[in-house]
Parts: structure tokens; sequence; C-alpha cells
């Protein structure tokens, strides 16, 4: 039985860093490194509320995202099988889907898309009907409904000024 103050808290500190060192051994590599980048992320010693809330940023962004928000870089097949779940959702959508909405059916980041969409309209496994944000991506075989107006819809011409019938100028100095 410990004597004095000092020497019960030399007593649970050394159990306490044999229990540690126990733990540490025994824990995998993997482990070692999520701990350390959360606590990282968090800024050293994090409480319970923002412990939980920097386990869960890490899950969804595991393996995406570097310290600096870059997104890591991606394999051939990783590619291949984001072109793959496209198609395959395009698939079940014959009336066809955004590019926002592909991006929230999938759950990926908005700088993840371009690329395997890209590969997979060079590829010709989808096609696309529109410009921009109004985008349309349809599977193989699913062409765009176009509609009666669409058919009759001109090209709009570029608006011109109207011409003066005297040919001068419209500068009001102008002396006649």
């Amino acid at each position: 039985m410990p004597k004095s103050l000092q020497e019960s808290i030399e007593v649970l500190a050394s159990q306490f860093a044999r229990d540690l060192l126990a733990v540490l051994r025994n824990a995998s590599l993997e482990e070692l490194s999520q701990v350390t980048a959360d606590a990282q992320r968090s800024g050293g010693r994090a409480g319970r509320a923002s412990r939980r809330r920097v386990e869960g940023e890490a899950a969804v962004t595991k393996g995406k995202r570097t310290k600096t928000g870059r997104l890591s870089r991606r394999n051939s097949d990783d590619i291949g099988a984001m072109v793959s779940s496209i198609v395959n959702l395009l698939d079940k959508h014959p009336e066809g889907l955004r590019a926002e909405q592909i991006r929230s059916a999938l759950n990926v980041d908005p700088r993840e898309l371009p690329r395997p969409l890209a590969d997979a309209l060079s590829a010709k496994k989808i096609s696309k009907a529109g410009q921009k944000r109004a985008t349309t991506y349809f599977a193989k075989g699913q062409a765009p409904a176009v509609t009666k107006a669409a058919k009759s819809k001109k090209r709009a011409q570029p608006k011109r000024g109207k011409k003066r019938e005297d040919g001068g100028s419209n500068d009001a100095g102008a002396a006649s």
C-alpha cells in the first residue's frame, strides 16, 4: 500500500503507461494512422462531440480527399467502376438524368463526375442532350424525346441595330 499521495500517483501513472503500451502494441497501423489523422483534423485533443463529428466526416470522405481538400488520385479501375455505376443508374431512368441528379444518386463529390461522364460518352455507353446545366444524360439506346416545339424552334439570330435611312450617324453633335 502506498504511503503518500506522490507514491499513489506514481503507481497509477506507471500502471496507466503499461496499459496504454499494451493497447498500442495490439493496434494495427491503420487504426493508429486513423487516430492521428483525426487528432490533426480536430486540432489536437477533441472532446466527445467533436470527436464524433470528425469520425463521421472521415467515414464519408475516407480515401477521397487529401488534407488540403484535393481529391486523391483515382486509377482506371476506380473510374471504370464509376462509369459502370453511371450506366446502371441511367438504365433505370429512361427519361435521363442531369449531372447533379447522377451525383446525388451516387453520393459522389461534384469534382469526381466529369471524367467518368466523359469516358462513358467517348465509349458511347451513354448519350447526352442539352447544354451546360441543362445537359441530360441517357443510357445507350435511350434517345431523348424530341418535342414538336423543339423541332420547330429555329436557332436565334443575333440582334443587329437598325440602319438609318439617310445613312448618317447617330451622333448628337454631328452637323447637317
